[in-house]
């Protein structure tokens, strides 16, 4: 895998006759290493490393259903009331983080409802919020845990 624009970390990984394989800390068991795994995993790192989000708090793939269709989150952040707090879309290092994943992000959105989005690829990252005004704003980093 490549080298990403994430904090890198003491990851687990392996490789057997099914391919290589990345253990994920919140899930507790191996996962198949994908190009967006190996986003997620780093970014995971990021939030309960650099910014303290407590790892209990922190869901990867939660099922959604959008426009009676099953979809699933890469990952969100709970508040410690339980409310949704961030939600993350990861892309593989090779995808644009264009309007359209914009777009994808807050389709899933408007179902979680989380006041916090985050975007990343691993190169790139975009994080927002929603004002009080429902409108979306840029931010410039990854806001406190429990703002």
């Amino acid at each position: 895998m490549i080298e990403l624009n994430l904090p890198s970390y003491d990851f687990q990984a392996r490789k057997t006759e099914e391919g290589y394989f990345i253990f994920c800390i919140l899930r507790k068991k191996w996962l198949v290493l994908t190009p967006e795994e190996w986003v997620r995993q780093h970014f995971v790192h990021l939030l309960t490393s650099h910014y303290a989000y407590p790892k209990s708090l922190l869901k990867i793939e939660g099922g959604l259903s959008l426009n009676r269709t099953a979809k699933r989150s890469d990952l969100v952040m709970y508040s410690r009331d339980g409310l949704p707090f961030l939600l993350v879309e990861c892309k593989a290092p090779e995808v644009k983080i264009t309007p359209s994943v914009l777009e994808q992000a807050m389709r899933y959105n408007h179902v979680i409802q989380a006041p916090f989005l985050a975007l990343s690829n691993g190169m790139e990252h975009f994080i927002f919020r929603f004002t009080k005004q429902g409108k979306l704003e840029r931010m410039e980093d990854v806001p406190p845990f429990g703002e």
